[in-house]
């Protein structure tokens, strides 16, 4: 049973989105920027409990031993045990709303924070989506190189018959040898190429069994459309979706808050307290009231308020609100910065989407002309007016063909992906 699972295991074949939901939930960066974001949800927590009273309770034991000398000069004993026992309360009533404001600012702390971890999803998201295409990209050339292969072979084959009749001399055979031997080598590139990109996939996933791991054949549109005209839809889209905007912008927020919370020093604060006690006292040298009857007797209350009003503290508050001040300009510019950086990764996979579909359709044109050259070569061929250099040199032009239009494809679905990513379209192909 145990062998049936393993089996099974290893010939699972991952959909793309089965790796993406796979690196989000275990790629050690994404959960290092989690932690992060639980470390922000404790501070908020804290922020919030600071609203409430804080209540502490004493219990005191005391012994002394020695002697003294009394009014009269005599000298005697002093040997007495005192305990005590007290439980005191403290709140803040007043503080031109810091604490509220310290809430806020931790809300939006770990608001960024979880933006943060989800900007890391996504560019693992999209290192993933491109090397799971590269990883269908070279499937597809070892698609080129097998019948690039069975071709060859034919063409030996062949040679191999007209040889041994005597219509053709040796080189053609030995010629159409080194060729099948020439498709061979591309093939097991093209094998070599597959099981690189599969094992980078899978170090972006962190999987430890490698060597079993494989994707999915995913069906590809024959034909591509040509990119959307323009841009500036898909920035302002991304701008309201790209989680390093709305972190930053996030951030602003958080900063205003530390600004009004600093200027809360300019203004008293208002505290009370409240609290109960009591006390024994024995002499040990004479006798003393009991323990209850002491306790009952001492037990006493307490209730104050007191202010702290702010006077002079040399110009620290008026500085640390300016340090605020600058702290929202710094934000304020790390948010045009994001969306400059946004705004040029639009504009990049825009530009790159059209020049890998021209590229495309120039790759097409070149694929059916050098295919057209190949059937002519071969027909040259079998009438005897082509040699088999005619005939490998018209193949290899043809396979370079089917290879640039099949690399040119996948350059330009992964750009249109990337498109459609910052327009706030899922990835998925």
């Amino acid at each position: 049973l145990l062998s049936a699972f393993s089996l099974g295991f290893s010939q699972k074949k991952w959909s793309l989105q089965e790796c993406v939901d796979y690196a989000v939930k275990n790629n050690l960066q994404v959960i290092s920027n989690q932690y992060n974001a639980d470390i922000q949800a404790k501070n908020l927590e804290i922020s919030k409990r600071d609203k409430l009273p804080s209540v502490s309770g004493s219990f005191n034991n005391n012994m002394s031993f020695g002697t003294t000398q009394g009014f009269q000069g005599s000298i005697g004993r002093n040997d007495n045990f005192n305990n005590s026992a007290s439980v005191g309360a403290n709140m803040q009533l007043y503080n031109n709303g810091r604490l509220k404001k310290s809430a806020e600012k931790s809300q939006y702390d770990l608001e960024a924070s979880l933006l943060d971890a989800e900007r890391v999803k996504n560019d693992i998201s999209l290192q993933i989506a491109q090397q799971y295409l590269q990883v269908l990209l070279n499937k597809e050339v070892k698609k080129i190189s097998d019948e690039a292969v069975a071709n060859a072979e034919k063409v030996l084959s062949r040679a191999k018959i007209t040889t041994e009749v005597g219509t053709t001399p040796k080189t053609v055979e030995a010629e159409a040898t080194a060729g099948l031997a020439r498709e061979k080598q591309r093939q097991k590139s093209a094998e070599i190429d597959i099981q690189r990109s599969l094992f980078s996939l899978a170090m972006l996933l962190q999987l430890k069994d490698y060597q079993n791991f494989d994707v999915q054949e995913v069906p590809l549109p024959s034909s591509l459309e040509a990119p959307l005209n323009s841009t500036e839809n898909i920035v302002e889209k991304a701008f309201e979706n790209q989680p390093q905007v709305k972190a930053a912008e996030t951030r602003i927020l958080s900063a205003q808050k530390q600004t009004e919370i600093a200027k809360t020093a300019f203004y008293p604060s208002v505290s009370a307290s409240a609290g109960i006690g009591t006390n024994y006292f024995d002499s040990l040298s004479r006798s003393n009231d009991g323990f209850f009857k002491q306790y009952g007797d001492n037990f006493g209350q307490q209730l104050g308020v007191s202010a702290n009003i702010p006077i002079f503290n040399k110009g620290i508050t008026k500085l640390q609100v300016e340090q605020a001040k600058i702290s929202e300009s710094i934000a304020k510019n790390t948010l045009e910065q994001q969306k400059v950086e946004v705004q040029q990764n639009v504009q990049r996979a825009y530009f790159d989407a059209n020049a890998n579909y021209e590229n495309y359709l120039a790759a097409l044109e070149a694929e059916k002309s050098t295919k057209l050259a190949l059937e002519f070569a071969e027909k040259s061929y079998e009438a005897g007016r082509a040699t088999i250099y005619d005939l490998n040199n018209a193949r290899n032009n043809y396979i370079n063909a089917q290879g640039s239009v099949s690399q040119a494809k996948y350059n330009f679905i992964f750009s249109t992906k990337l498109l459609n990513f910052y327009a706030g379209i899922p990835l998925s192909l």
